[in-house]
């Protein structure tokens, strides 16, 4: 069995993913760095985890995809023989006004409830029983604030986060002790997502009357999911907002 803890973050290329990579790289993980599309960028965050002096294990999976991602637990189970975090960061969206009922195809709702929603599903089943082995077994899902309050990038989008949110209560009952399930849910995040649909200056106005004016960085969000993950042993079934007060 590996000697380090090993944290497997799907959608580990760029954003949020990768700030969790190299916050569980610092406390002296090994990391399974996990990405779909974007191995360039995968593999810049394997190149950065390796320089905390920890191991990466890369592999390309889409989460949506039940035998693909059971063949990735089978990978890291054969290499390193140990899971002890399990953070579910790969997800995807289509930006569409809500109103506009007709633009939302079923094509866009299956692939967002592929990723968003099943995804996460499926790596948590097959990862289970290495997570129960482990002394601290835990699941921490990447959600969002629009599974609460139903405001986001599209109305498929929030119900995949809703579902998200429901799912973590759910698999929190149905896993423990041996396994925490939480989820965070932040708010709008200063990454490449929101930058294809507005500016700087467009973020700052949209998050300027938060009782926190600004935005939350991957960082902020890497901070929590450490925290969900290492700073408690008896938090489960939670759902933890990061949002600057934007949903207060």
């Amino acid at each position: 069995m590996n000697e380090n803890h090993v944290a497997l973050i799907t959608g580990s290329a760029t954003g949020v993913g990768r700030a969790c990579a190299l916050r569980f790289a610092e406390e002296g993980f090994d990391i399974v760095v996990n990405y779909s599309r974007s191995k360039e960028e995968a593999l810049e965050t394997k190149s950065l985890v390796e320089a905390e002096g920890v191991n990466a294990l890369l592999i390309q999976c889409d989460v949506s995809d039940d035998g693909a991602v059971k063949q990735m637990i089978g990978q890291v189970e054969s290499e390193w023989g140990r899971l002890d975090v399990l953070v579910n960061n790969a997800g995807t969206t289509e930006f569409i006004e809500h109103k506009d009922l007709d633009a939302l195809s079923e094509e866009i709702w299956d692939r967002l409830l592929g990723v968003n929603l099943k995804g996460p599903f499926f790596c948590i089943r097959a990862a289970a029983h290495l997570l129960r082995e482990s002394e601290f077994g835990s699941v921490v899902n990447v959600s969002s604030t629009a599974g609460i309050d139903g405001r986001g990038s599209s109305v498929a989008y929030c119900a995949s986060k809703g579902g998200l949110n429901t799912i973590t209560k759910s698999l929190a009952r149905a896993l423990g002790p041996e396994i925490r399930v939480n989820s965070v849910c932040p708010g709008p995040i200063d990454s490449r997502w929101l930058k294809r649909v507005m500016t700087d200056e467009q973020l700052a106005e949209m998050t300027a009357d938060y009782p926190i004016p600004r935005p939350s960085l991957p960082d902020d969000i890497a901070d929590t999911v450490v925290y969900l993950s290492l700073g408690t042993t008896l938090t489960t079934g939670q759902l933890l907002v990061v949002d600057g007060g934007r949903t207060m």
